[in-house]
């Protein structure tokens, strides 16, 4: 009975500390542990935003998934990985945050505040138009294309991130 207790123990311990762990990755470190997200961080990477997505925030962080970079006209992305579109590549990374910490519950309260869509100001300055489509959180941007929330809710020590399966146009 005493070492099932002590295995017990040992188990919720390293619970314990595997959420505090967790709970201690910034934004980057969140989207750098996850194998679908690996376009974004090179993204992360080449637009220089490292150091300001492991800034305190807190930040909302609407990441496009590896298949969502790969829906772009072939050879976009290696384009946008060039030194000289540094620029863009930026533009188009920051156009994908929105300063503030906005979990599903705080998204889907602004959607219903707003009867049936809000306007989310990005880093980048323009708008992202969230509403709900067929239960499912839907973005519309700056050009009219629309990325779907697949995930929700991945908790950074700087933020939030919620997964989505189209990258968003400024």
């Amino acid at each position: 009975m005493n070492t099932i207790k002590k295995v017990a123990l040992f188990i919720a311990a390293s619970f314990v500390a595997g959420n505090a762990m967790a709970q201690s990755k910034d934004i980057v470190g969140v989207a750098a542990a996850s194998n679908d997200h690996t376009t974004l961080v090179a993204a992360i990477k080449g637009a220089d935003l490292v150091a300001t997505l492991q800034s305190k925030g807190p930040f909302t962080v609407f990441a496009p998934t590896n298949a969502a970079f790969d829906k772009l006209p072939a050879g976009t992305v290696a384009t946008l990985l060039k030194p000289e579109n540094k620029t863009k590549l930026a533009g188009i990374l920051t156009y994908h945050v929105v300063a503030g910490k906005l979990d599903a519950k705080a998204v889907l309260a602004a959607i219903k505040k707003g009867h049936g869509s809000v306007a989310l100001k990005t880093v980048a300055g323009g708008e992202l138009k969230a509403s709900l489509v067929d239960g499912k959180v839907v973005l519309t941007d700056a050009k009219g294309g629309k990325a779907t929330v697949t995930a929700t809710d991945l908790e950074a020590s700087n933020g939030v991130i919620h997964v989505i399966n189209s990258v968003l146009m400024p």
